[in-house]
């Protein structure tokens, strides 16, 4: 495992959160074009299953918090989905607006040269079905331009079916708490990259990654201090919020 050659690694060092973090209605278009307007060219954003199979951008698993909706995020088709206001809970200013497909947000990313990082993120019970499901759409909805789009997830089945129906897509295996084996599962998985919550990286971890021939990306730095510091460790990308205050220019 050790003094692999590093994957390539054709992302921003920076990486907006959600689209445009706490500024926009987060996994939206609109969050996407604001993060665009602070300068960033990378974006990291939710995606999920309808009821009727279709992939759409969402963080939780029921519609409540983010939604005009109520309930299961899976139990609407997206004809339904796609009628309800997933921005007035954020401010007036973004009233109306919708809950995009996956296909809306890699049309705007492609046309843009922007770059990807979509997270599979399972309603729970439907981990096989949505890795794979998701994998597919991202395969042919991004052809022949750009940096393939990187798939993460905290679900190893998603991230499996994934590699079963699309392997030449990049992987990313998130973790909150550092598991002891991260390393056997990153190969296991076949993925390029640990996605690991930042508190839990230090020099070393960095370090070991990349002599077992892994990137290492983290979430959510909102503290330009402390991504400075990441960055003097080595890491490759840094997701965050606060793209009104972390330059993109890093």
């Amino acid at each position: 495992m050790s003094n692999r050659p590093l994957p390539p690694w054709p992302y921003p060092r920076l990486i907006a959160h959600r689209g445009a973090g706490k500024l926009a209605p987060e996994n939206t278009l609109a969050a996407c074009r604001l993060g665009a307007s602070f300068g960033y060219t990378a974006f990291e954003f939710d995606v999920k299953l309808s009821a009727d199979g279709k992939s759409f951008l969402l963080h939780d698993e029921t519609l409540d918090r983010t939604t005009s909706g109520r309930g299961r995020a899976d139990a609407l088709s997206f004809g339904e989905l796609a009628q309800l206001d997933a921005g007035s809970w954020h401010s007036p200013g973004f009233a109306g607006e919708p809950l995009p497909s996956l296909a809306a947000i890699l049309r705007f990313l492609k046309a843009n040269d922007f770059a990807a990082n979509v997270e599979i993120k399972p309603t729970p019970g439907r981990e096989w079905e949505t890795g794979a499901a998701v994998a597919i759409d991202v395969k042919h909805q991004w052809q022949g331009q750009g940096p393939l789009p990187m798939l993460s997830s905290f679900s190893e089945t998603a991230l499996e079916a994934a590699r079963r129906v699309a392997p030449e897509l990049p992987r990313a295996l998130l973790v909150n708490a550092l598991p002891g084996d991260w390393l056997e599962r990153l190969e296991r998985l076949g993925c390029v990259a640990l996605d690991s919550n930042h508190r839990e990286l230090t020099e070393e971890v960095i370090a070991t990654a990349h002599a077992g021939g892994y990137r290492v990306l983290c979430y959510t730095v909102n503290d330009s201090e402390r991504a400075q510091t990441l960055f003097d460790w080595g890491i490759d990308s840094i997701i965050t919020d606060a793209v009104d205050r972390i330059s993109s220019a890093r």
